[in-house]
């Protein structure tokens, strides 16, 4: 097993306030080591990706160690930012969890076919989400190699 990583970059898009709040609450209570960064929809998410607009410095926008990407937001849901992030040679490599309140079978399908990584159903327990943020942690980033 490898060693954990000092900092470890995780950027979520997600339009409901209320799950990121409990999504960077159940981070700093699973210990990961993190910087948590959080985009409100899909365009946002390719925003800051790219570096365009208001993430144009890049130390304002590193790198993600991972994405935690919900399917419903508004302008750019998270199918069509999946597509996009997994068609790009830059952008591919870094592992990309459904995060999502969808339970739909279609919708796990066409996550797996557009090349996520994992699928989630968001858990409706706060101590619930604190053990599935502890799971994701441990396995993106002490048991699997990721590229650098």
């Amino acid at each position: 097993m490898k060693g954990r990583q000092t900092t470890v970059t995780i950027l979520m898009a997600d339009d409901d306030e209320d799950d990121c709040m409990l999504t960077r609450e159940a981070l700093a209570e699973s210990r990961l080591a993190n910087e948590l960064h959080i985009v409100k929809d899909g365009e946002e998410l390719m925003d800051y990706l790219y570096h365009r607009g208001m993430y144009a410095g890049k130390s304002s926008a590193p790198r993600p160690n991972l994405i935690l990407l919900d399917l419903n937001m508004p302008k750019k849901d998270g199918r069509e930012a999946l597509r996009e992030i997994k068609a790009d040679p830059r952008l591919r490599q870094i592992p990309v969890v459904i995060l999502t309140t969808s339970k739909a079978e279609e919708d796990v399908y066409s996550s797996y076919d557009l090349g996520a990584n994992s699928f989630i159903i968001k858990p409706v327990t706060f101590v619930s989400l604190v053990e599935v943020m502890r799971t994701i942690g441990k396995y993106w980033f002490d048991v699997v190699e990721l590229p650098l």
